[in-house]
């Protein structure tokens, strides 16, 4: 009895030891469990732009229209004794509120010299050579005015970056040769957005404050722009930019009616290519000369020194101010002043400007002066 009780309790330790066995291979192979999954942080919510505490202010885009003029006499002398309550505004035939006037006077002066160096000027290239070399001297104010200096033929080239120096303008103007084609419209757009864009910055309170200003010496037959006529004319538009021509041509000049002692002659009509340098002056606020002689230049530099010095600025608000890419028509009145005539671009495309900076690699297609302040 005692030994089959010995007996059946070995077969239960021995049940037992064979369960524990079992058990733990059968834990051991199965896969252990994932660990838990890492919680993800909460989103973070971009905090709201604060409005700027400096200034106070929100930017708002507006089309604000600003006009540099100059008014003349009968006589086409300088009036520059004018003030605000003298003026009227025009937009497309309606008037329109001035809300800022100033009078612009002995401003410093950034110049763009633009000299053809296309086959089709090459017996006249001495003129243009003496024609800048003379402007410079007689209007470039040391210490206070920089000019640059870029021919044109089948493409544009900056033959000098802005400086001071007449010496050193000079100097590589008489190094210019004639030949290829011409590119004027490529060269006014290349000026204004490259070089005229952003100029030297004069010391100062108002570092910004300068007068931009192009000298155009040309025949005006365009043969070989990318660029067009009113691409160029809006570019200069949207960079404050004027524009004097100074034509090369001398078809016009009638050897019969030609003074045999002094060689001058007179003109009577414009050719094609008059045509062209007279209507980028005008649509940019500047005259257009026809000389036979560098010698009937010397008054008319001194001319456009002192227009540039004594201007007057008007800026207003259009009642029509949709951006919509339709060209308006400026028209400034002086009507308590008969007689007296208004220098000023003729009109703007109402499109908002391109936001473009000396560091865009690649030239924004042409926009008009709307929402440029």
């Amino acid at each position: 009895m005692r030994r089959e009780l010995i007996s059946s309790l070995a077969n239960v330790l021995l049940i037992f030891v064979l369960f524990i066995f079992v058990s733990g291979s059968l834990r051991a192979q199965q896969p252990a469990p994932p660990p838990p999954a890492a919680q993800a942080p909460p989103a973070q919510t971009p905090p709201a732009q604060a409005p700027n505490a400096a200034s106070g202010t929100v930017r708002v885009a507006v089309n604000l229209v600003d006009v540099l003029f100059t008014v003349l006499n009968r006589r086409n002398k300088l009036v520059p004794e004018l003030d605000k309550p003298d003026f009227q505004v025009f937009d497309d035939n309606v008037k329109q509120e001035i809300r800022f006037f100033s009078k612009q006077t002995d401003l410093p002066l950034r110049i763009g010299m633009l000299l053809d160096t296309s086959n089709s000027i090459r017996d006249r290239l001495r003129f243009e050579q003496d024609a800048s070399v003379n402007f410079f001297f007689s209007v470039l104010r040391h210490n206070k005015d920089e000019a640059f200096v870029m021919t044109f033929d089948d493409e544009p080239q900056v033959l000098q970056r802005f400086t001071g120096d007449t010496g050193l303008l000079r100097d590589q103007i008489v190094k210019t040769k004639a030949g290829g084609g011409t590119a004027i419209y490529d060269a006014i757009y290349t000026a204004c957005f490259n070089e005229l864009s952003h100029p030297p910055r004069p010391p100062g309170d108002q570092p910004d404050v300068v007068r931009r200003v192009m000298i155009l010496i040309s025949d005006g037959d365009d043969n070989l722009s990318t660029h067009t006529r009113s691409e160029a004319i809006e570019m200069a538009q949207i960079t404050d930019v004027v524009i004097y021509t100074i034509s090369t041509n001398t078809e016009w000049v009638s050897m019969s009616q030609k003074d045999q002692n002094t060689g001058s002659g007179l003109k009577y009509h414009l050719t094609d290519g008059d045509k062209i340098l007279q209507s980028l002056a005008d649509e940019t606020g500047g005259r257009a000369f026809f000389p036979y002689r560098v010698d009937d230049l010397d008054q008319s530099f001194q001319d456009i020194g002192d227009e540039l010095r004594n201007q007057y600025s008007i800026a207003y608000l259009p009642t029509n101010s949709v951006l919509d890419g339709r060209y308006h028509k400026i028209r400034i009145d002086v009507p308590e002043h008969k007689g007296y005539q208004v220098r000023a671009r003729q009109g703007y495309f109402a499109r908002a400007n391109p936001a473009f900076s000396p560091s865009n690699t690649t030239e924004p297609k042409p926009a008009g002066k709307g929402a440029i302040q």
